[in-house]
């Protein structure tokens, strides 16, 4: 079988681009583990881990800075595609974040950018629908305290 390519695409900016240096740690058929640097050098973050959540529709990342604290657990809102032939699978940013500082404090970010993308018609109906969806059944893990379980399938990865 070929080697899994990951794409990451964004509606805004628009953009699309393969994840080459991103590493497979594992994959099944519900979650894909990555580790990565940032492919754009950040003032704070520096490197981190992400789980694809296929079915559930999010990304969770773990955050880390220049020396390997933890700056915070960053939760993005996703759809994806899967292309057998290249083994590829492309995933959209559906805008809306949910950040997780380590002090427990939450924030849902770039709700703005929802609307902007819908009042613009860069995304569809059911792509918004999606989004609110996927963000309310996060934040109801968080809420209910179950978002530990999330972030084993990272920890145990980092081991």
């Amino acid at each position: 079988m070929k080697e899994l390519k990951l794409y990451r695409k964004r509606i805004i900016p628009e953009e699309c681009i393969l994840l080459k240096d991103d590493e497979v740690l594992y994959h099944d058929s519900e979650v894909i583990i990555t580790k990565w640097n940032t492919i754009h050098p950040k003032k704070t973050l520096h490197h981190g881990y992400s789980c694809y959540f296929l079915e559930r529709g999010f990304k969770v990342s773990k955050f880390y800075d220049h020396d390997g604290n933890l700056i915070s657990w960053y939760c993005d809102i996703i759809s994806y595609s899967y292309e057998e032939e290249d083994n590829a699978y492309t995933f959209t940013d559906l805008l809306v974040d949910v950040i997780v500082y380590p002090d427990g404090f939450v924030r849902v970010v770039d709700l703005d950018e929802l609307a902007d993308a819908a009042r613009d018609g860069l995304i569809s109906a059911e792509q918004m629908q999606l989004a609110l969806r996927r963000t309310d059944k996060l934040l109801s893990v968080i809420y209910k305290g179950a978002f530990g379980k999330l972030q084993k399938y990272i920890e145990d990865q980092e081991n």
